[in-house]
């Protein structure tokens, strides 16, 4: 053996390794302690040297196994202790935690031991859902595609009924600090004439008022407000899926940030995951219809002609809306009826918007629009309406756009679907085991029932006025049309109780009929007076038949008697099941 194979030897027999570095087996030293040019005698002293190192190799594993034992052990309960005191989300930018692997890791893992109730979608209603049972001490674990900011043409206006909603729901902060401008009502604009129709707010506190915002900040906000609790936890994850047996959802199928296939189970899933849906065919009877198209354009600096309303031109074919999201920024969308837009790639859009559109929008509009437009940021977006058709299943519930839609003119859907989770949350208030999943979806059948006031009006009002504000060939329709102007513009009951119903202060289905054949009368009254002609008592006689055909199939797809007579139906009377 030369001499610098015995020094390195010596070396590590002496416990002096640092000189070695990277070994992993003890034949890695043999080139360094053997000289391969001596033979016959010299390999007997070459194997000896080699022994040498094996011998003192295991014995130098063993100790430091030891104390890397001793040493994770203690490292393993001081994360434990911390993990106790800190939020399940902490350091996470955003509040929020995007989970790539689940809770139970690998592929075809399983996670969510001990979870309550399982959201998918974190949008509007699957945000303020969790927040809600959440705070209620339940554990949730919400499941969503995308985590980051959305970008999104509308869900960009708060009625005054869904800021109330908000209030009720302690998420009122969540329109704080995203330059949400308040909305004290509406600007009605037809053929050169216009009124003003303000919110009946007088009998609430000052902060009660609309909002509108970008949906995106609003968003973050309630993600960011449900994260925070300790038993709230988000992961990004694509929801494939429900989990079935017997019948009985028990949780979903996701793949995860990382491309994992994983299955969460909780005795209760409720599906939020929006009007793009791919899980409601199992929990309902969808039936979508797609009237119109919304395309949208931000008018940047731009001072509307009513300050904080939002503003309704009754154009042809369609309305056109107009409402602040920001200090800085006016929404703009622009209905096209029918399944067709102009394209945006040939510039047949931008020709659309330039020689139909901008004629018809007050004129300190028109420059604005038209900057706008040439700005090239144009979005369009299919405007989707689907009444609530449930189909009750153990153990799954549908809530949201997912469940029920309307044609967002009004601006209604985040109004209806907070409203939804308070009627929710005080269903399951009482419950703390929700495991009996039979008994649970009998009872949650009281739900559909209990949110109809609500839901029914502002869908109804949606499609009703939708279809009585856009112009037609009919003669009767448009008396219709100009009618519901001049009514509202009248001022007194005539205003405030339609905006009421429209603003979700006011959510009574008998109103809205009543007000809705109101105009169909005043439009009569006004075709007849002073001098009642064959001819137009005949238009008047179709403007009757044409309010009836607006009104009557909406109010079927709701369920008249669910609608007007709710303390009929069995569900109404539900006990929460005993534990």
């Amino acid at each position: 053996m030369s001499s610098r194979a015995t020094a390195v030897v010596s070396e590590i027999t002496e416990g002096r390794r640092t000189r070695i570095r990277g070994y992993h087996k003890p034949n890695l030293y043999v080139p360094l302690v053997c000289d391969r040019k001596v033979d016959g005698p010299g390999r007997r002293r070459r194997e000896r040297g080699v022994l040498r190192l094996t011998m003192v190799m295991p014995l130098s594993y063993l100790v430091g196994g030891v104390v890397a034992f001793l040493l994770g052990f203690l490292v393993l309960i001081r994360s434990r202790d911390e993990k106790k005191k800190k939020p399940a989300n902490a350091g996470v930018p955003a509040e929020i935690s995007k989970a790539g692997g689940g809770g139970g890791g690998g592929e075809n893992g399983s996670a969510d031991d001990g979870v309550d109730v399982i959201v998918v979608g974190a949008g509007v209603a699957g945000s303020a859902l969790a927040y809600t049972l959440g705070k209620d001490g339940r554990q949730v674990h919400v499941i969503e595609r995308d985590l980051t900011e959305p970008d999104r043409i509308v869900g960009e206006l708060l009625q005054p009924g869904g800021y109330l909603k908000l209030v009720e729901l302690g998420l009122e902060d969540c329109v704080e600090e995203i330059d949400a401008q308040h909305v004290f009502g509406y600007a009605l604009f037809k053929g050169g004439q216009n009124t003003k129709l303000s919110y009946p707010l007088e009998k609430y506190g000052s902060h009660v008022a609309g909002r509108g915002f970008h949906n995106g900040r609003f968003i973050q906000r309630m993600r960011e407000k449900a994260a925070s609790l300790p038993n709230v936890r988000m992961e990004e994850g694509t929801v494939t899926s429900l989990l079935e047996e017997n019948g009985i959802v028990k949780g979903v199928i996701y793949k995860s940030k990382a491309g994992n296939e994983m299955k969460a189970f909780a005795p209760l899933t409720i599906v939020c995951d929006g009007c793009f849906s791919n899980l409601r065919r199992a929990l309902c009877y969808p039936k979508v219809d797609i009237p119109s198209s919304f395309v949208g354009l931000i008018l940047e600096n731009c001072k509307l002609p009513f300050s904080n309303h939002g503003h309704v031109v009754l154009a042809d074919p369609s309305p056109i809306l107009f409402y602040p999201i920001s200090s800085t920024e006016v929404r703009c969308l622009v209905d096209v009826p029918g399944g067709k837009v102009p394209s945006l790639v040939n510039g047949e859009m931008a020709n659309y918007l330039k020689t139909v559109v901008v004629p018809q929008i007050p004129s300190q509009l028109h420059d604005v629009f038209i900057e706008a437009v040439d700005k090239g940021k144009i979005r369009t977006m299919p405007n989707r309406s689907m009444p609530a058709a449930p189909l009750p299943t153990p153990g799954a519930l549908l809530m949201g756009d997912a469940f029920n839609m309307r044609h967002p003119l009004t601006g209604g859907g985040m109004t209806v679907a907070l409203s939804d989770i308070v009627v929710l949350h005080n269903l399951l208030k009482p419950l703390r085991d929700l495991h009996d999943a039979s008994s649970l979806c009998k009872y949650l059948e009281s739900f559909y029932t209990l949110r109809k006031p609500v839901a029914s009006t502002i869908n109804t009002l949606a499609g009703a006025l939708y279809k009585v504000f856009s112009s037609s060939p009919d003669q009767a329709r448009n008396e219709m049309r100009q009618a519901c102007f001049d009514y509202l513009s009248l001022g007194g009951t005539c205003s405030t109780g339609p905006v009421a119903l429209l603003s979700g202060l006011n959510p009574r289905p008998l109103s809205l009929v009543v007000h809705f054949f109101a105009v169909a009368i005043f439009g009569v009254g006004r075709l007849l007076f002073p001098f009642p002609s064959p001819k137009r008592v005949w238009i008047g006689a179709r403007l009757i038949a044409s309010a009836c055909e607006i009104i009557l199939p909406i109010i079927k797809a709701e369920g008249f008697r669910q609608m007007f007579f709710p303390a009929t139906v069995p569900a109404y009377y539900r006990a929460p099941p005993t534990n």
